[in-house]
């Protein structure tokens, strides 16, 4: 099937959730309590294929404003892909990434909405958490220690992979032979910074930089 998380195709089938899709493919979703429908943080917005995906779950309407099930919000941790099809998601915290980035001015009354959406719901919230011990939602707490534990470390290694792809290397483009003649009747004898000539070749050796500037000049060679 085709799920699309945050603008970027990844791969997932029918009976994954949402927050298993993203943390497989590596993309931006907070998941703090490691899926247990404790923090929160999990919220995407469904812009594409709702009828998918499964039914909103007790958690969801225990913590979920009816304005945010209007606006297509959902807890990836509780959202499972039901059927095959396209979905498209935008995880919360990448919106809010993304939101900064664009227009900080925003965050104030991004943050407020937000604050108020949770405070309506915060007793169905508070009585939800209160009856875990009850039916599919009981929770151990050695299972949680372990899923907020791998939910750190897999949040970590998502920084150390951001931070290496910054810092990493680039290959250096090699330089390209140029007839001399084509080069020189464009660019001029004296611009080249690097030449060496072959035997009988009459090829010169241009760096990478004067090719660019050699194709974008106005000048035609023939």
């Amino acid at each position: 099937m085709s799920i699309r998380i945050n603008d970027r195709e990844c791969e997932a089938k029918t009976g994954d959730r949402l927050l298993d899709a993203a943390r497989a493919n590596h993309s931006h979703i907070g998941y703090f309590c490691g899926g247990n429908a404790i923090c929160q943080t999990c919220y995407v917005k469904v812009l594409e294929g709702q009828d998918l995906l499964s039914p909103l779950s007790d958690a969801e309407k225990s913590m979920l404003s009816d304005k945010l099930i209007g606006e297509g919000i959902r807890m990836a941790c509780q959202t499972t892909i039901e059927k095959p099809g396209t979905v498209r998601i935008l995880t919360e915290v990448e919106a809010v990434k993304r939101m900064v980035e664009s227009n900080p001015l925003e965050a104030p009354a991004y943050m407020g909405k937000m604050g108020w959406e949770s405070a309506v719901k915060f007793t169905d919230t508070i009585a939800f958490q209160a009856r875990r011990e009850q039916g599919e939602y009981k929770l151990g707490l050695w299972q949680l220690l372990t899923d907020v534990v791998a939910g750190i470390g897999e949040a970590i290694q998502l920084v150390v992979e951001a931070v290496q792809s910054v810092f990493a290397p680039r290959p250096e483009t090699p330089a390209v032979k140029v007839p001399a003649a084509k080069l020189e009747s464009c660019c001029g004898a004296n611009t080249m910074t690097t030449h060496s000539c072959g035997c009988g070749s009459n090829e010169k050796t241009a760096s990478p930089e004067l090719v660019r500037l050699h194709q974008q000049s106005t000048v035609t060679c023939n």
